[in-house]
């Protein structure tokens, strides 16, 4: 059989160029936040996101009759043939009292996940979204224990310190609530806590928020997560004896976080498939 002639190559001509993957700024986002937690002595756990009523709101101190449950927020699933009532859930918290029925405190737990609800997509609202979950067991747990934990981690995410503020709040799983706001990195803001100083320069302007600053709005504060000490209720749900355990609880959402690191204007580009936005972040 003759030998069939192959076209001729130059060999000192480079090769095509291969194209290396990278992460998804939301799987960088949790793998980052899970160094954090790890270092202060948390376990991450995980959950699922098919979810009985029971774990996604009863055990939460959630009624029946409260707005989350509303249809239009939750996606239900329909189980003729099973007793229990399913959904995806609605948030990572679902994990508190699976992970607290079955283990004895202290504890030191986080989660990361997606969660899911009917919301109508826009810039800033998506109905598959990712959260972050903490929560602390223990005696003598305070409200200390929750500033120190939050300040520390928004710290290390943004690699600068941060400060923050809590303002009273309602959820229904938490008593007293709040809600964790921290100070805006991206405009100059007037420190509520520091005394003036007794001199500035003259070319030094008084330090306020921006008005026109595109992340706060000029508030000169961003609301990120929603806290405070862990319901006596679900504690007791979880078969803990009264009186005997306390502790503090956290959420919020990662993309909303991976957002104000990296100033994205738009969350439906977590989504959207675009290789060109997901290489920025290689």
């Amino acid at each position: 059989m003759a030998m069939q002639k192959q076209k001729a190559f130059d060999v000192t001509l480079p090769g095509e160029k291969i194209v290396f993957g990278c992460l998804h700024p939301i799987s960088q986002a949790i793998n980052k936040l899970a160094d954090i937690f790890l270092s202060m002595g948390f376990e991450v756990v995980e959950g699922p996101e098919l979810e009985t009523d029971y774990y996604n709101f009863e055990s939460l101190n959630i009624p029946f009759f409260h707005p989350s449950r509303d249809i239009q927020d939750t996606f239900y699933v329909k189980t003729p043939h099973l007793k229990d009532k399913f959904l995806m859930r609605t948030q990572t918290s679902n994990v508190q009292v699976r992970v607290m029925e079955k283990r004895t405190p202290p504890l030191r737990i986080c989660t990361f996940g997606r969660c899911f609800r009917r919301e109508a997509t826009d810039a800033s609202h998506e109905h598959t979204f990712y959260q972050i979950e903490g929560f602390v067991v223990d005696k003598k747990i305070s409200i200390a224990n929750l500033i120190y934990t939050m300040r520390s981690t928004l710290s290390e995410f943004f690699g600068k310190e941060v400060k923050i503020r809590l303002r009273p709040a309602y959820f229904p799983f938490t008593e007293p609530s709040y809600e964790v706001a921290f100070k805006c990195l991206y405009c100059h803001v007037e420190d509520l806590f520091e005394p003036e100083p007794q001199s500035r320069r003259p070319e030094d302007p008084r330090r306020r928020a921006d008005k026109n600053c595109p992340v706060c709005k000029g508030s000169g504060w961003l609301e990120i997560f929603g806290a405070g000490m862990i319901h006596p209720n679900v504690l007791k749900n979880a078969g803990y004896q009264e009186g005997e355990w306390q502790g503090f609880a956290f959420g919020g959402g990662i993309d909303r976080l991976v957002m104000l690191k990296y100033q994205i204007d738009d969350i439906r580009w977590f989504h959207s498939g675009d290789l060109r936005f997901i290489r920025q972040f290689d």
